[in-house]
């Protein structure tokens, strides 16, 4: 038991904040006691028990010693309440109070998830900010990290986007015309080559060669000339050896040419003229300018068609050039005339296309082939275009948009730019989940541990307030969870009705409880708190002035709680303005384990000096009797005039004690002798004759030196021997008891 007395302003509070620093390891807690005025920083050196010392210098401590439990003005600010106040902090500090160190870890773990959990939402907010909302196209982050990558979704996006088209344009898409198939005519060389060919089989060659040769001297268009003039002989049916020539009128019938002219120009011959004649008429029909013209509308048409229908499928492109075409067709087409007009001139020459002009239709044919090709592309599209008629006809717009969007998200949340951020989002979420199953086992560990150790603190609180003597208990004492952390609440019980810690009206912790009685509370709190400490037997309990408030009853059970403290831990320091208190713990603490300090003061601040606590302890009656003593067993002039005043206060003690019935306090020494005189002989004696007579002679001297029996005691004379004598007899009366 280590005692420190100190008057107010001396440095007590001072010390005791020093021994929470040394405690905490917190330097804040001396910085703020860093003496007005002073040049240099604090500097502290204390030695445990052990012999170890801890210095405090440059702002810290060489090494806390967590052994050290405080209950000061500080515990009680902390735990309980500030002034009448009692606010979510102190519920907080009381959970961990209640909880102990092992309950504290388990919090303190709890804690820990809770701050990690806050620290992983703070960077899930970043990294959501850091995923834009254009990107997410309407969807929420969670919801857009979580899409999954969707092989070519350009090709999904490209898709969605038409039918989307298709739902919205329905009208006209119902209306617009599928492909038509575009057309061109073919050139039939091997017909032209036939045709040009043909002669006439049953035509004698001599008669052919004459004819030939003598439509040759007639010179241009001469054979169409003869051929018409053998038309004209043969009109009326008449044998041609009757008739003239109708050119020069000679007659017929001579001319050996005339039968061979009736040969050449035979049926047979007419109706190479008239094939002839069809062929050119056929080429005209099937490549004419104007079918040049329709094909190249049927190419603007199917060129539109394309523009209209890309919008909802896949149409490949196209491209005709129908001047070329054109430049091709006409090149072909004019070779094919130039060649007929040749064999209609001279029909039973043979002829054949020549190479420019089979390179002109080849070339015209393959121009044709590529018109066959796109052809055959865009009319194999009408079956999708079917479809698309059908879907745009049933289709939802909302849900084709929605899955547009979706799809839109899906390759944004998996470009090159965004994935990255979606990942961390996606991780810090995943670490997020993991941090809230260790918060949630954390918290199980400790609920489990508070279902059982809170009644069991509840029970202690009680049990203290109980001892001392206080007007309440406390009921419903339970942890509460709350966003920040956990505390504890309670309420306060006056005659069976809980009070709760505040209110808006009526009785509240503030307007329920005295100051005598909140410092009672804060003391069973920590007596309570020691009580289940796993570490007690090592500890060093520091206890501040806790006389605060108190009445007498709680002082005396304040001074057994410390002294019971005292075979539970290692060391007990009581630091005190109140003499009488912790001469109370002196004389209860072992007498070969103890040791008292004073906080004294000097020049300049305070010093710190050893207390004799048996000088204090003597009371001013020990004193008046020690001096009585010594003056009857050596006289001392200078104590004289002391001895004997001192006379009439050692009877007043004596009879307070002896006669407490008849001498209560305020009581007159006077009127107690007479009512001891009047008693004399009765029942209710108090006093014998004797002691009643001695007890007058007494009195009669000793009145002689107070101001109050006479007014010149000042200066009344004294005789030693008469001293002596009053003393000696005065030292006999009071011994009697």
């Amino acid at each position: 038991m280590s005692i420190i007395y100190a008057e107010n302003g001396r440095g007590k509070t001072t010390m005791a904040a020093i021994l929470r620093s040394l405690s905490s390891g917190d330097p804040k807690l001396i910085s703020d006691r860093h003496r007005v005025g002073a040049a240099n920083p604090p500097h502290i050196v204390l030695e445990d028990l052990d012999g170890a010392q801890h210095a405090f210098q440059n702002g810290a401590w060489s090494a806390p010693l967590s052994d050290l439990v405080v209950f000061d003005d500080a515990f009680v600010a902390e735990n309980v309440c500030s002034g009448i106040e009692i606010e979510a902090g102190h519920r907080q500090n009381l959970h961990e109070l209640i909880l102990g160190a092992q309950g504290v870890a388990l919090n303190s773990a709890l804690q820990g998830h809770i701050a990690a959990i806050e620290e992983h939402n703070r960077q899930l907010r970043q990294k959501e900010a850091a995923i834009p909302a254009i990107a997410r196209f309407g969807l929420a982050v969670d919801e857009f990290c979580a899409l999954q990558d969707i092989e070519d979704v350009d090709a999904s996006i490209l898709d969605a986007e038409r039918a989307l088209a298709a739902a919205q344009s329905g009208a006209a898409v119902q209306t617009e015309p599928e492909f038509d198939a575009l057309i061109l005519p073919a050139f039939d060389i091997d017909g032209i080559n036939a045709l040009l060919a043909r002669g006439m089989e049953h035509l004698d060659a001599d008669a052919a060669a004459q004819v030939q040769t003598h439509l040759a001297q007639i010179g241009t268009n001469g054979e169409r000339w003869v051929s018409d003039g053998v038309v004209i002989l043969s009109s009326d049916g008449q044998p041609w050896a009757e008739k003239s020539c109708p050119f020069c009128a000679q007659p017929l019938n001579g001319s050996q040419i005339i039968d061979h002219y009736r040969a050449f120009f035979s049926a047979e011959y007419t109706s190479l003229k008239a094939d002839l004649a069809a062929a050119s008429g056929d080429l005209t029909n099937a490549h004419s300018g104007e079918v040049q013209a329709a094909f190249e509308r049927e190419v603007g048409v199917a060129t539109q068609r394309r523009a209209f229908w890309l919008r909802f499928l896949e149409v490949p492109e196209f491209a005709i050039d129908t001047a070329e075409f054109a430049r091709a067709w006409k090149a072909a087409r004019d070779a094919v005339q130039a060649a007929l007009n040749a064999k209609r001139a001279a029909p039973l020459d043979a002829a054949a296309l020549d190479t420019a002009a089979i390179t002109a239709i080849e070339a015209f044919h393959v121009k044709r082939d590529e018109i066959a090709a796109i052809s055959d592309l865009l009319v194999g599209l009408n079956g999708q275009i079917a479809i698309v008629k059908e879907q745009a006809q049933a289709a939802n717009v909302a849900a084709l948009t929605t899955d547009l969007n979706r799809l839109k998200a899906t390759s944004s949340r998996h470009s090159e730019q965004i994935a990255p951020r979606c990942n961390a989002y996606l991780a810090e979420r995943a670490a997020k989940q993991e941090t809230e199953t260790a918060r949630d086992n954390a918290r199980i560990a400790l609920d489990n541990y508070r279902q059982n150790i809170f009644p069991t603190y509840e029970a202690s609180i009680n049990n203290y307030l109980g001892r001392f003597n206080a007007g309440f208990r406390l009921g419903g004492v339970s942890p509460v969870n709350n966003r920040v952390g956990s505390s504890a609440t309670y309420n306060v019980v006056i005659n069976n009705v809980d009070v709760p810690l505040a209110a808006d009206a009526g009785p509240s912790f503030r307007t329920a409880l005295s100051a005598g009685d909140r410092n009672t509370l804060a003391l069973a709190f920590f007596f309570a708190s020691l009580h289940q400490s796993a570490n007690l037997a090592n500890a060093i309990v520091v206890i501040d002035d806790p006389m605060t408030s108190l009445d007498e009853h709680r002082s005396l059970v304040t001074v057994q709680e410390i002294r019971r403290l005292l075979d539970r831990v290692r060391q007990v320091i009581v630091l005190s303005h109140s003499k009488p208190f912790l001469i109370a713990l002196w004389k209860v603490a072992p007498r070969d384990n103890r040791s008292a300090l004073r906080i004294a003061r000097a020049a300049v601040g305070s010093i710190i000096e050893a207390w004799d606590v048996n000088h204090d302890s003597i009371t001013e009656h020990d004193h008046r009797f020690a001096r009585a003593m010594a003056y009857v067993q050596n006289a001392d002039p200078a104590q004289e005039r002391t001895v004997a005043a001192d006379l009439r206060y050692m009877i007043e003690a004596f009879l307070r004690v002896a006669y407490a019935n008849h001498f209560p306090p305020g009581s007159m020494v006077g009127r107690f002798w007479t009512l001891c005189d009047q008693r004399i002989g009765t029942a209710n004696q108090i006093l014998s004759l004797a002691d009643t007579e001695e007890l007058r002679a007494i009195l009669d001297f000793a009145n002689r030196y107070h101001h109050d029996t006479n007014p010149t005691y000042q200066t009344e004379d004294i005789n030693d021997a008469e001293l002596v004598n009053f003393a000696s007899r005065t030292l006999t009366f009071i011994r009697r008891s």
